[in-house]
């Protein structure tokens, strides 16, 4: 399946580019869909064979693809990755920073040990990877670095280490925005709500059909959906956007904690009920 060319001529890098089991996740989805609309992607992930995988549906597809194994949380490893980009063909334009994991513990169950883990792989990540970029790209002459964060970082919710390294994305980029727009770089930051991929895949069925009914749109979310919103902060079309935070979440994070009663996710503490609407977890 062949898009209509948005990113035609356009090197990109995708971070967390295969799945961690069956499915699709989101950095899954980017890939092949910045391939079908005519970028070269470099499928980057720390396992070496779902990076592979990725390529493999790329060029399938009569896409160009190329797997590369890298821990992006070491400075040496994203160097690399860039190098193997530039080399392999001539530049970079995109880094689409997508490399996350998850913790589910409140704020007294969170251990020093998995705070530092999950800042270290959902936020320093996109530090390194993003200085190993950003020369190659302005030698370029400009680019776009799009780094997933969640609604997690807009709205309450019980996943303390995790909803702090996701709002630390968005001052990331916020602060990024501002130091690379006069090399013509722009950085974005994408927002997925409760999508449905390989990293949610054991909160079961009844979490599923939570997820899928707290929405106002009541439908569920996927890879796809998010990988869309990739492709157009990586196109032209959005050349005139940087800094921002796209919220991908059918409608979620405009709901309150009335929504609750259609099944908002409950995996975080429950909050006292108040006599006034407050902010829904998300």
């Amino acid at each position: 399946m062949r898009g209509v060319g948005r990113l035609t001529g356009k090197v990109a890098i995708v971070t967390g580019a295969g799945s961690r089991g069956p499915g699709l996740g989101n950095g899954k989805a980017a890939a092949i869909l910045f391939a079908r609309e005519g970028a070269r992607v470099l499928c980057v992930d720390q396992a070496k064979e779902r990076a592979e995988e990725t390529a493999s549906l790329i060029r399938g597809e009569g896409g160009e693809a190329e797997p590369f194994a890298a821990d992006v949380t070491r400075a040496a490893d994203c160097r690399a990755m860039v190098e193997a980009a530039a080399s392999r063909w001539g530049g970079l334009d995109v880094l689409h920073n997508n490399v996350g994991i998850e913790s589910r513990h409140t704020l007294l169950e969170t251990t020093e040990e998995e705070w530092d883990r999950v800042m270290t792989v959902d936020l320093k990540s996109v530090l390194l990877a993003t200085q190993a970029a950003v020369p190659v790209m302005a030698r370029r002459g400009g680019g776009s670095v799009i780094c997933v964060s969640s609604v997690a970082a807009l709205r309450g919710y019980g996943r303390t280490a995790y909803a702090a390294a996701k709002a630390g994305v968005i001052g990331f980029v916020q602060s990024v925005a501002v130091q690379l727009g006069p090399q013509g770089i722009r950085v974005n930051a994408i927002a997925p709500g409760t999508v449905w991929t390989p990293m949610v895949e054991d909160l079961g069925p009844e979490a599923r059909e939570r997820r899928r009914r707290a929405t106002p749109l009541g439908t569920e979310g996927t890879g796809w959906d998010v990988g869309w919103g990739a492709v157009y902060l990586a196109s032209d079309e959005s050349r005139w956007v940087t800094g921002q935070v796209l919220v991908i979440d059918a409608g979620l994070t405009v709901t309150t904690s009335e929504g609750r009663s259609a099944g908002l996710p409950s995996e975080g503490p429950t909050p006292p009920r108040s006599p006034r609407p407050t902010a829904s977890q998300a």
